[in-house]
């Protein structure tokens, strides 16, 4: 089970005001796509929610509970894939159940399968490609105790077709797995082809500006992608995205 409650967060430092009132949620299962400019606080956000930073005012609620400070109660999956050099594959993708201490090597196994990893298992990050890496890091996100995922533009250095192949991947795990994901991009093709929802972001202080509901029935094809209702509808959050900048 996980709900996320980001209520009315404020953070400042100094006079720099970076978040003003910002509140969302994410709902159990549901997948929702975060859009703001470069430099809206995105980071300055997700520091918050992971409990590495305190927010000025305002708070995070996990299933009610309050997470102000507190680590450990979401998995982050940065930009780049955050793999441990040191460790197989296998070991990178256990390290969330190692720290709990309950490893599952079988699911690990089965999950390595599915991603397309098999025989690689004891290969070493710098032996994969850059989007083996991102799967085998969404892997141990999903293998890991914690409820809810945050995906921080995990395919942004992918090519378009690696990427696509990534993005239909990720939604056929998910639609297995149903965890609750907070999938950061500045992509607006990308979110809307995997969320329920679109947050977007004002350019800093940041505050929701909008919010978007995806009318596309799952499971998504990506023929969707040039169809005339997929095409209104980017163009309608373009045009949001393009007041943020001022023009």
């Amino acid at each position: 089970m996980s709900h996320l409650e980001v209520q009315h967060i404020n953070k400042s430092f100094g006079e720099n005001t970076v978040l003003h009132d910002v509140s969302f949620s994410v709902k159990e299962a549901e997948f929702v796509a975060l859009l703001g400019p470069s430099g809206s606080g995105k980071s300055t956000l997700f520091r918050i929610i992971g409990g590495i930073s305190h927010p000025s005012s305002g708070s995070v609620n996990l299933n009610g509970e309050n997470i102000n400070g507190k680590r450990g109660s979401i998995s982050y999956t940065p930009q780049s894939s955050s793999l441990m050099p040191w460790r197989t594959i296998l070991d990178n993708v256990l390290l969330g159940q190692e720290i709990t201490g309950n490893r599952d090597v079988e699911k690990a196994l089965q999950m390595i399968e599915r991603a397309g990893l098999k025989g690689f298992e004891q290969s070493y990050p710098h032996e994969l490609s850059g989007g083996m890496q991102q799967r085998a890091s969404f892997i141990r996100s999903i293998l890991s105790p914690q409820s809810l995922i945050i995906l921080d533009e995990p395919f942004s250095a992918l090519d378009e077709f690696t990427r696509l192949d990534m993005q239909k991947w990720l939604l056929s795990i998910w639609s297995e797995y149903k965890r609750s994901i907070l999938f950061v991009t500045h992509n607006i093709e990308e979110a809307i082809f995997l969320a329920d929802r679109i947050i977007v972001l004002s350019s800093r202080p940041a505050s929701v500006k909008k919010e978007f509901t995806i009318p596309f029935a799952r499971p998504r094809d990506e023929a969707i992608l040039l169809s005339d209702s997929f095409l209104r509808l980017k163009k309608r959050i373009y045009q949001e995205m393009r007041g943020n900048n001022g023009e």
